[in-house]
């Protein structure tokens, strides 16, 4: 099957992008500036990416928040409209995660889930054999588009196009942009104070363009998905089908906090109320290197040279501190601050156990 192209594809090319697939669609690694500058760029200044690959699905109709708060695993009812949830789409049966995703409340009526871009075609599978009639699930995946502006002076950014800043985290706001409305959500996957704004495909060259022109001055730098990769690491933010999956629970994950467990019914409550209590075997830890080793998924995690306790799942050179840093699933019983040794390709590199995020966080700062 062809790989899908996003809206900005001609862009990317003129920029001279490292094209790379993902999820199915062929979406910009990196530009010529190369990873290290656009992360960097995104933790001192202002970063741009396209994330237009990420899936879009729209619930309308009587009762959306309620159906969809019967099925996800967080408490919708937590927030109201004009706020976004981060929470999880779970196995019916094993309480594995199907995907993680971002829900945008417009209205009681009106919802737009963001899940990834490999997993949309089977989270709204999964949505439509449950939901009522009369509810309306619409794949918005190719129709509309996502970019991301991540950093410090993001806000000065959307300030110079007219449109809303300054909102609180895990908030959006709608305003028009040259006549088209665009979706300014105050979310993000980098750690750093930012926004996501959805609109429209073929609205989007020119947005792109106008954040650009504004950002350039300000130190705006396009950014690839490995920089994408490199800073949600730093944050220890889980990528699905690396930290978690259908084989690992948010339990496991340590994503506990995604699920609203006093909630009557969601999508595998059942399997992961027994496996809480029960207790699982392994947890997902971070680990910093205390000399040049990179780990990478599926590296063997080890206690001495001869004693595995689980393995990487994502693994990375950190540019903010200039040393590796992974996520990995181990035995439980590993406390924090424990020396493991991670195979290197034969060599036992000593890592830290350590709780993410290894960089502060500044999604929240004022």
């Amino acid at each position: 099957m062809p790989l899908l192209h996003s809206p900005l594809h001609e862009r990317h090319l003129a920029l001279g992008a490292k094209l790379s697939e993902f999820g199915g669609w062929e979406m910009p690694l990196e530009y010529p500036t190369g990873v290290i500058k656009e992360h960097t760029a995104v933790r001192e200044a202002v970063g741009l990416f396209d994330v237009s690959h990420l899936g879009k699905i729209e619930v309308r109709g009587p009762g959306a928040v309620d159906f969809l708060d019967t099925c996800l695993s967080n408490d919708l009812r937590r927030i109201g409209p004009g706020q976004a949830q981060y929470t999880l789409a779970l196995d019916a049966a094993s309480g594995g995660v199907v995907d993680d995703l971002i829900a945008y409340v417009h209205a009681e009526d009106h919802v737009l889930l963001v899940p990834n871009a490999a997993n949309t075609a089977e989270v709204l599978r999964r949505l439509r054999a449950d939901a009522p009639s009369g509810l309306v699930l619409t794949d918005q995946h190719t129709s509309h588009a996502v970019l991301a502006l991540q950093g410090p002076r993001s806000d000065a950014v959307l300030e110079a196009l007219g449109l809303p800043a300054g909102h609180d985290y895990m908030s959006f706001a709608v305003a028009p942009h040259e006549g088209v409305d665009v979706v300014v959500c105050r979310t993000g996957y980098t750690g750093e104070r930012g926004y996501e704004l959805v609109l429209p495909s073929d609205a989007a060259p020119a947005l792109w363009d106008a954040l650009v022109a504004a950002g350039t001055p300000l130190g705006l730098l396009p950014a690839g998905l490995g920089a994408r990769d490199t800073l949600r690491t730093e944050m220890g933010y889980p990528l699905h089908g690396q930290d978690v999956s259908l084989e690992v629970t948010p339990n496991q994950s340590r994503l506990g906090w995604a699920v609203g467990w006093s909630k009557p019914a969601f999508w595998g409550k059942e399997a992961l109320v027994a496996e809480k209590e029960a207790g699982t075997r392994v947890v997902l830890r971070g680990l910093v290197a205390q000399g040049r080793g990179i780990a990478r998924p599926q590296m063997s995690v080890k206690i001495t040279r001869d004693l595995p306790i689980g393995h990487v799942t994502s693994g990375t050179f950190s540019p903010t501190l200039r040393k590796g840093v992974a996520l990995a699933l181990v035995n439980r019983q590993v406390q924090l601050g424990a020396e493991v040794l991670v195979d290197v390709r034969g060599r036992g590199e000593v890592f830290v156990v350590t709780a993410p995020p290894f960089v502060a966080s500044h999604v929240r700062d004022a």
